[in-house]
């Protein structure tokens, strides 16, 4: 594989426990590159392999095309970034940033001037003389970055670093480090439990599940067409159906559930059950330009959520799935739906995506994921 940081066959156990599982992955240049999935999946070690804290058991890992599985951290061309951002209380912000420049004794004219820039790149012009604690959060995380961007890496390795910080902060820094990516043209590698963070920021995902690679692709890819019912379900919020093959019309496969009512999804499959995945925006209380084989299928309601900007609908079908359906709040709208009220949900059979290799599950239903924990996989690993 070709690429500026590669991944080949990896593999890392602590003595019985794989905790990465023969994983492949090329990294761009210039790529905001993310490895998402829940606590213990793998994905803070195979950073911390990237950067030289673990070696890999098995494979190799590869930075702008040297091999550097052996090599250690200080001799790797990478620097790390934190949840605890670890600057030095005692130094203004112009001091923590010229540390490691010093270290390396850079000339002191050079010093400045790279200090300046990497400042500026993240936006702290006039706080250079503050320490720390006269910054709030955010602004010491931009420090942080500010701090290994001076040493101009070939790669940025972020390690969960907003998992500090407050909802609204941290959805404002997501944009900035977007912004800060894009405007440096660094290749960032990105740890994350928190699905949201993924797709707002990245220009492709890892989703990773129990050592392995699920899916690796770009955000609407892995939204919109998930390659397993883990993916579809750690990724937002999305609904597993299992769709029996009845019969086959118009280029799709469609369960009958009852006379004028079915469920559809373009597929050839003569017969067998398919695993299908709908996302609750997806789904209206109308048929309106849905096309001829829309899934058009009954259910009762069986609770209702307001959300602000949408309503949630959870939906009991006759099959014994149940369906989790996204409503916008538009002035428009008629009443809303209330608890035990029966309804009709229609979907295109485009939005019914079928799920390859997917073996249906008991019960169907929906699956979500939200991000709950903070705790990464390092518990795996003894010496982490």
């Amino acid at each position: 594989m070709d690429g500026h940081i590669v991944l080949s066959s990896v593999t890392k156990a602590f003595g019985d426990n794989v905790v990465v599982d023969d994983i492949d992955l090329s990294i761009a240049e210039g790529e905001f590159f993310s490895m998402l999935g829940p606590s213990g999946c793998g994905k803070t070690t195979t950073l911390r392999m990237i950067a030289g804290f673990e070696v890999p058991t098995i494979g190799t890992v590869t930075l702008e095309g040297a091999d550097v599985t052996t090599v250690p951290p200080a001799k790797r061309n990478v620097n790390m970034v934190f949840q605890a951002y670890a600057l030095f209380p005692h130094m203004t912000v112009q001091e923590n940033v010229e540390f490691g420049l010093k270290i390396k004794k850079v000339k002191r004219d050079e010093v400045k001037s790279r200090a300046a820039e990497a400042i500026r790149s993240v936006q702290l012009e006039g706080f250079e003389k503050r320490k720390p604690a006269q910054l709030s959060g955010g602004q010491q995380q931009r420090v942080a970055l500010a701090r290994a961007l001076v040493n101009r890496p070939a790669a940025l390795l972020l390690d969960e670093p907003l998992g500090a910080l407050d909802l609204k902060l941290r959805k404002e820094m997501q944009l900035e480090l977007k912004e800060i990516q894009v405007r440096t043209g660094t290749t960032f590698v990105y740890v994350t439990h928190d699905q949201e963070e993924a797709l707002t920021m990245s220009d492709r995902i890892a989703v990773m599940n129990n050592g392995i690679v699920e899916q690796c692709a770009g955000p609407r890819e892995i939204y919109e067409h998930p390659a397993s019912a883990f993916v579809a379900g750690f990724i937002g919020t999305s609904n597993l159906v299992n769709l029996r093959v009845d019969r086959n019309a118009g280029g799709c496969a469609l369960m009958d559930v009852s006379e004028g009512q079915r469920i559809a999804a373009l597929s050839d499959a003569g017969s067998g059950t398919l695993q299908i995945t709908v996302r609750p925006e997806k789904i209206h209380l109308s048929p309106e330009g849905l096309g001829d084989n829309a899934s058009s299928v009954g259910g009762r309601i069986a609770d209702v959520v307001y959300l602000g900007s949408m309503t949630q609908l959870i939906v009991d079908l006759p099959t014994g799935d149940r369906l989790t359906v996204h409503r916008l709040n538009d002035e428009a709208a008629v009443a809303d739906p209330r608890v035990g009220d029966t309804i009709t949900l229609h979907w295109a059979a485009q939005n019914s995506f079928v799920i390859a290799g997917g073996a249906a599950s008991a019960n169907g239903g929906s699956a979500s994921a939200h991000g709950a924990s903070g705790d990464d996989d390092r518990r795996e690993d003894p010496n982490a």
